[in-house]
């Protein structure tokens, strides 16, 4: 027989704890528990959160940027035709097409797989 098979096996190591050892122990596992759980996957996703942030603000800025094309076209496209008391309407075109833009965004939003 090898000395190892010789030795008695201690089956109850926690007996022989101090109540404080145990404690430190129990809040060290609880902290493991809760690192693995919650703060890994959020470290996780943070790479695709930092992507959906900056494409969020790439199509807001694009939109932003078409609606005021859309305004300056329909303002020299009209030429005289849209001056004096009418000078507001290149602005509800500029509008509508935002407006247009975010209805199509919504109708393409689907829940669950395609």
């Amino acid at each position: 027989m090898t000395a190892s098979a010789t030795e008695k096996v201690d089956r109850h190591p926690a007996r022989e704890k101090s109540p404080s050892t145990l404690a430190s122990e129990l809040v060290a596992l609880v902290v493991a528990y809760v690192r693995q759980e919650t703060v890994d996957p959020i470290k996780a996703l943070g790479r695709f959160v930092l992507f959906g942030i900056a494409g969020a603000i790439l199509i807001a800025v694009g939109g932003t940027i078409l609606t005021i094309a859309t305004v300056r076209a329909i303002q020299a496209e009209a030429g005289t035709h849209l001056r004096g008391s009418l000078t507001w309407v290149p602005y509800v075109g500029g509008i509508l097409f935002s407006g247009g833009a975010a209805v199509w965004a919504a109708t393409r939003i689907r829940k669950g797989p395609r």
